[in-house]
């Protein structure tokens, strides 16, 4: 046994053994909700344990062995007679109470079963998307109502749900999910680890879920442009915050930091999957964020090339974020007025009320030399930031645009661009 390990060390460890430890019960189970709950018991046993008595030489070996117990015992409390809980003890596998060998390999990738799983067409897309973010991103009932911009409750509750409904389908662990939902919970899953700048764990994992999709359906061009775009989009993140943790614009980036191999490999994919015929939403995107991340600087981006790519965005696959985008693309070929005048339509139909709004609203002002007022819409924008890196990067340029004499880590105008065209799409 290892040396006692601070608690906040356990906690990053548990956080990224649980999704493997459910998706290893559960295929021996299958019985998703209660080999959830099972693995919940097991890793508040663990974070109690642990920080004292150290992490054990096999943890997953241990967290499965503890759940395993666990799951039995839930079995044995919901068993009204003596006889039924026998009888349900004695179907158990002979090895149940036993934790595979530490250095096994499993038969097949558990977690993407479990991802499946997760995205089971019984469940509603909003189910699909905040169970996946529990059972395989690891997030926490709080994290994802943060996300969902949910109360707490409202989330549990929706998440207790799709576990009730899960066996009232019937639903099976190895029985494959249609490809267009498992595509877009993985995208989400992706761009929640992106937006939140912290959360690598959520990104690596959603672009290896992806690469292994690949891997499995490699005639399939469309979860070739989702891994194109992980990839390419993924490549920026060493670039994307300072020290201090505040989000760096574009326009600001040194690209000497970017992931020049993860933009090879993107590129390589993207075009291959465009050779293939039409090409879908993701593949539209991943040619974005390639054009984004050949070009040698903002100045020189292929940015008509871009409006034209959101236009053909906008038909396939319609989104506030891309709409958005589609505005900064257009006022950067045309003018910052041009994207302030598509802005106005928007804020007075589809896009109303999108808190990503006031962001692009701001960028664009500021281009256009309003600095009043792109310091108020970047406080407008601040006060509804998804994450605590980028509202302080809006509220550094709103404290900018207000007294630019006072000195600032931006590079002047332009350079709030890292809330539209640089977010993850």
């Amino acid at each position: 046994m290892a040396a006692a390990v601070p608690a906040v060390t356990v906690e990053e460890h548990l956080r990224s053994l649980a999704a493997p430890a459910l998706g290893a019960l559960t295929r021996r189970y299958g019985d998703f909700a209660r080999c959830e709950d099972a693995v919940q018991e097991a890793l508040l046993a663990a974070a109690g344990s642990w920080p004292g008595t150290g992490v054990p030489d096999h943890p997953l070996g241990w967290l499965i062995t503890a759940a395993t117990r666990r799951y039995v015992d839930q079995l044995r409390a919901d068993t009204a007679r003596a006889r039924r809980e026998r009888a349900v003890h004695d179907a158990l596998p002979r090895d149940a109470l036993v934790a595979p060998p530490p250095d096994a390999e499993p038969a097949r990738d558990d977690l993407l079963d479990l991802l499946f799983l997760c995205c089971h067409p019984a469940l509603a897309p909003s189910a699909q998307i905040a169970l996946t973010l529990r059972a395989v991103g690891g997030l926490t009932t709080t994290e994802i109502a943060a996300a969902f911009l949910v109360p707490d409750k409202t989330m549990g509750q929706r998440i207790s749900r799709a576990k009730q409904r899960l066996r009232e389908a019937g639903a099976r662990f190895d029985r494959p999910a249609p490809l267009p939902v498992v595509l877009h919970v993985l995208y989400l899953m992706f761009n929640e680890g992106y937006t939140q700048v912290h959360r690598t764990d959520l990104t690596r994992e959603a672009v290896r879920l992806v690469r292994e999709l690949h891997d499995r359906r490699p005639g399939s061009a469309e979860t070739a442009g989702l891994l194109a775009l992980m990839l390419l989009t993924e490549a920026r993140r060493a670039a994307r915050t300072g020290p201090d943790g505040v989000l760096i614009p574009l326009d600001e980036q040194d690209r000497s930091l970017w992931d020049r191999a993860a933009i090879a490999e993107g590129t390589a994919l993207l075009t291959a999957a465009l050779a293939t015929g039409t090409p879908g939403p993701y593949q539209v995107q991943a040619a974005i964020a390639a054009l984004h991340d050949e070009a040698p600087s903002v100045e020189a981006t292929d940015w008509p090339q871009i409006l034209l790519l959101y236009r053909t965005l906008d038909r396939l696959a319609p989104n506030p974020v891309a709409t958005l985008n589609r505005a900064v693309a257009l006022g950067m070929v045309r003018g910052p007025q041009a994207g302030l005048d598509l802005l106005a339509e928007l804020e007075s139909g589809a896009l109303a009320g999108y808190p990503r709004l006031p962001a692009v609203r701001a960028h664009l002002l500021e281009r256009a030399g309003d600095r009043a007022g792109a310091a108020v819409a970047y406080q407008e924008a601040a006060r509804v930031a998804g994450s605590r890196p980028e509202q302080r990067f809006l509220l550094r340029r709103a404290a900018h645009c207000r007294n630019p004499a006072a000195g600032s880590d931006t590079n002047g105008p332009g350079s709030g661009a890292t809330g539209a065209s640089e977010r993850a799409r």
